[in-house]
């Protein structure tokens, strides 16, 4: 699996709270800059994981993920401001300050997003 995060930075925004909230989620990134954007690539999403768990937000997350497949990968938005503080807002549309978008690839994009966000209903059938 390959995580690509990425942020626009606007002049208002200070560079290293919107590195740091796209760490707080995503802290093996490797982080680069691109004159008004930070880019981060990554291969672990434990701490991504370990937020949605906690938080109770898997199923949400799993909404999102699935609803947004293109082929081998799916892409999403994350409100800035709540990942500073470790946690996560899905977001739709633009926000006046923009947001972090992700794109989650994998060979097995249904697997990759089985293991980012595993289903808590039990299906009977």
């Amino acid at each position: 699996m390959k995580i690509v995060a990425r942020a626009q930075m606007f002049p208002t925004e200070d560079s290293e709270k919107v590195k740091q909230a796209i760490l707080n989620l995503f802290p093996d990134s490797e982080i680069s800059s691109d004159g008004n954007e930070i880019i981060a690539k990554t291969d672990s999403a434990e701490r991504f994981k370990e937020i949605l768990r906690n938080h109770r937000i898997r199923d949400t997350a799993r909404y999102v993920l699935r609803s947004h497949v293109d082929g081998n990968a799916t892409d999403f938005k994350i409100n800035k401001q709540v990942a500073f503080v470790s946690k996560v807002s899905f977001v739709e549309g633009s926000p006046v300050l923009g947001s972090i978008e992700v794109h989650v690839e994998s060979d097995d994009i249904n697997a990759a997003i089985d293991d980012l966000a595993p289903s808590t209903v039990e299906v009977t059938q």
